[in-house]
Parts: structure tokens; C-alpha cells; sequence
């Protein structure tokens, strides 16, 4: 049954149905953005707060809201940055507009395939550039292209650390930026600068996000289809089997939506070796429990970033096993491929490197690593001719015929990304 208007702003209320992703070159101050919109820090895993970087995806939620009697741009804030609900400048009871739900990916250029994976969940994205360096970076510009290949079309670029400048060096850095995605799919994003740390001009970008960011018309009658992001098992050593609770996914719904008690099949599923030769079967399970953002919910809808209990034995889920994976109806899931035939098209320069080399063609017998859905695997080329490319793939992929790839190459010790193709 189709959802209203009314019933998808209703659901919009209690859970986020947009996800906005957060990329940059490291240490451009993404996952502090993230920290000041929704009060959370998305790196929380031990070697994450060690280093202080993002490792792996990071995610996290927050309700935009609006006071009804301030004016533009100042009347937006978020629950963050008025936990209490009341515009901190006229004392006036603030509106719930929606909740939408961060993606941080890393800014590292070692963790492109964690980026990749992460951009295929955005429904738009802030690109952070430092307003104190000559911007773009390498790893900006190489998530600017990956955000060009994987879809993503909505963009706002965050001018952030103008704290620690001068107002010329602020301006300079700007018209560098401006530059760059001058001409690009890109080239009416508007440019904000801020201070993340410090939260100046926080309600401007927030203003920029309802404008150029908005939920995403999805169809809920389909079967539901979800790409897995991150896989747990959350109990604690020495639960005693009574209390055992089955493994959790992780990740986003792209159509359709998903209830308690609803069937699963995930592919390609387990790893299992058979006479020497290593094959891969669907697992089916239950959903038991959802969970969207932080709140207990019984169904769930695209957008937002969304935690399914299953049945499934949790050493089947823990440490992220099954990130790549494909979860949905039993009979409903695109096919599962061993090798791949891509219509390829490669960029004229490698864009992550501080020199921009020129791109090769591909070779047979090359490595390659591909990006398909949240999925990251190697590919060994066993045939070329003109714009197509086979490969055997070490990992299989779920996907559909059609289903847009990034394709990387091992580039003076990276992988550097290199282009993009469709499954034929």
C-alpha cells in the first residue's frame, strides 16, 4: 500500500528517512561536524579514538528543527544544539521538521573501499574542505569523484577551521574551491564556511541541508532490499546461552520496507569450503527486533541508517563478516556473481594522489579491486576488448545487471580509483 504525504512526514518524525554523508580529505574535521550537528563522536571503536581518525563507517542521527518566529538562517538547530526544545533566542517552542541520519566515512586514502561503501547509502552529501589549506586535497578530490560515480547528485561543501585563519586566507581557499568544481556536477553547491568546533554558522548549513538535500521519493510497495554495512554479534563474553541473543546487521534499506517477524535472505551469505573449493549460500533468518538509529521501532523504511536483530548464530555476524552482503524477501534478491563483465570507463587522471598520473589502460591479468552496493572485492582480469572488461572475482558480489561499479588499481603501493563500469 502507497504512504501519504501525512504518513511518510509522521514516519519522518521517529525515523530518519534521509542519510547525508560526511567526506574529505583526513583531518578536515568531518567526524567533528558530525559531533556538533548530532552531539555524538561516530569514531568510537578503540583504535579509531587512539589514532583520532575514522576507520570504519561511522553513523549517527539528530532531528533538524525550526523555530517558528526567528528569522532565516537562524531559526534552524538541531536536538544537539537545543536539547531543551526551545529556540535559544527567543524562548520559543521549536517545530520538529524531520531526523536524518550522518554516514562518516574516512578521509584516509588507505580506506577508499570503507569510503566507496559509505557513498552508496547517501541521498546527498557535505563535502569538508579546510579553509586553512590549499584545498582540494588529494582525498578530497578523490571523494569528489566518488561521489560523482556511485550517484550521488546533492552537495554541500563546508568551508570548516575558519577559526584558525585570516579572512584573506578564508577568501583565497574559497576561490580555489570554487575553482575546482567549477563546470562539475557539482558546480551550484553552495559553499559554507564554518567552524565546527565552535559551531559558527552551523544553522546556515543546516538551512543548506533542507534546501538542498531533501528525503528522497522512495517506492514502499516493493519487496524490501537491504545493503548490509556492518554486521555485530552484541553480546558480552560470558553471557551465559540463555541469554544468548542472535547475530545483528546493520545498514540501509534502499526500497521497500521491513517489519518484525518478516522472513531474510542474505547473499551471497556464508563461506563454506567444499572439497578444496570455496562456495558461498544464502542464509535465511528472522527479523526479531529493529532499531532505527536509537529507537526501538516495529517496521522500517529507506533512508536512515537501520540495526535488524536476527536468528542468525552471532559468530555468523561478528566483526563486520558479513559487510557486502544483500539482505531481503527469500526469492527477491538480485543474482549472486563469481565473475563480472563491465562496460568500463576510466578517468584521464589518477585524482588521489598528489601528482595526477595518468590512467592506464586495464591489462589482462591485472588486479583490480571493485566497488558494487556496500560489497568490496578483488578481481583478477581474465579478458579485454575495447570498453569491456571480465572479471574472475575473488569474493562474489550480489547485484543487479546494470549496477554501477568503482573499479581502483594498485597504484605505487594504494589503491587508487581509477574509474567506474556497469554489469552487463
Amino acid at each position: 500500500m502507497a504512504l501519504t504525504d501525512e504518513d511518510i512526514k509522521a514516519i519522518e518524525k521517529v525515523q530518519p528517512l534521509t542519510n547525508i554523508g560526511t567526506a574529505g580529505h583526513v583531518d578536515n574535521g568531518k567526524s567533528t561536524l558530525v559531533q556538533a550537528l548530532t552531539g555524538k563522536w561516530t569514531a568510537y571503536h578503540s583504535e579509531e579514538l587512539k589514532r583520532g581518525i575514522t576507520l570504519k563507517l561511522g553513523y549517527a542521527d539528530c532531528i533538524i528543527m525550526k523555530c517558528p518566529r526567528c528569522p532565516e538562517p537562524e531559526c534552524y538547530t538541531t536536538n544537539a544544539l537545543s536539547p531543551e526544545g526551545v529556540c535559544r533566542r527567543c524562548g520559543s517552542k521549536l517545530e520538529v521538521i524531520r531526523r536524518v541520519s550522518f554516514v562518516d566515512v574516512p578521509g584516509h586514502e588507505m580506506l577508499m573501499a570503507i569510503m566507496l561503501a559509505g557513498a552508496t547509502l547517501m541521498d546527498g552529501a557535505i563535502l569538508v574542505v579546510d579553509a586553512s589549506r590549499e584545498e582540494p586535497l588529494p582525498q578530497t578530490r578523490e571523494h569528489f569523484k566518488a561521489l560523482e560515480i556511485v550517484g550521488v547528485n546533492r552537495l554541500i561543501i563546508a568551508q570548516n577551521k575558519i577559526e584558525i585563519v585570516s579572512k584573506e586566507t578564508i577568501l583565497e581557499n574559497y576561490r580555489r574551491v570554487k575553482r575546482f568544481v567549477k563546470g562539475t556536477w557539482a558546480e551550484k553547491a553552495p559553499i559554507i564556511p564554518i567552524s565546527a568546533l565552535h559551531k559558527v554558522n552551523v544553522d546556515v548549513l543546516i538551512q543548506a541541508i533542507e534546501k538542498v538535500i531533501p528525503t528522497p521519493k522512495r517506492d514502499y510497495t516493493k519487496p524490501p532490499r537491504m545493503l548490509i554495512a556492518r554486521s555485530f554479534d552484541v553480546n558480552k563474553p560470558g553471557t551465559p546461552p540463555e541469554r544468548l541473543m542472535g547475530g545483528v546487521i546493520g545498514g540501509s534499506l534502499v526500497q521497500g520496507k521491513l517489519a518484525i517477524g518478516e522472513e531474510l535472505e542474505i547473499r551471497p551469505g556464508l563461506r563454506i569450503v567444499k572439497r578444496g573449493k570455496v562456495e558461498y549460500e544464502p542464509l535465511y533468518t528472522e527479523v526479531v527486533s529493529l532499531k532505527a538509529g536509537e529507537v526501538d521501532v516495529k517496521e522500517v523504511y529507506p533512508g536512515g541508517l537501520i540495526g535488524v536483530g536476527t536468528l542468525l548464530d552471532p559468530s555468523l555476524t561478528k566483526a563486520d563478516s558479513l559487510i557486502g552482503s544483500v539482505a531481503g524477501r527469500p526469492g527477491t534478491l538480485p543474482p549472486i556473481w563469481d565473475e563480472l563483465e563491465l562496460e568500463v570507463h576510466l578517468m584521464e587522471r589518477v585524482v588521489g594522489m598528489e601528482r595526477m598520473i595518468k590512467v592506464e589502460k586495464i591489462r589482462m591479468n591485472e588486479p583490480l579491486i571493485v566497488n558494487v552496493g556496500t560489497a568490496t572485492t578483488l578481481g583478477k582480469v581474465v579478458h579485454v576488448r575495447d570498453d569491456h572488461v571480465e572479471l574472475k572475482l575473488e569474493i562474489p558480489v550480489c547485484a543487479e545487471e546494470g549496477a554501477r561499479v568503482a573499479i581502483s588499481r594498485r597504484i605505487e603501493g594504494r589503491w587508487r580509483l581509477i574509474g567506474w563500469g556497469y554489469i552487463k
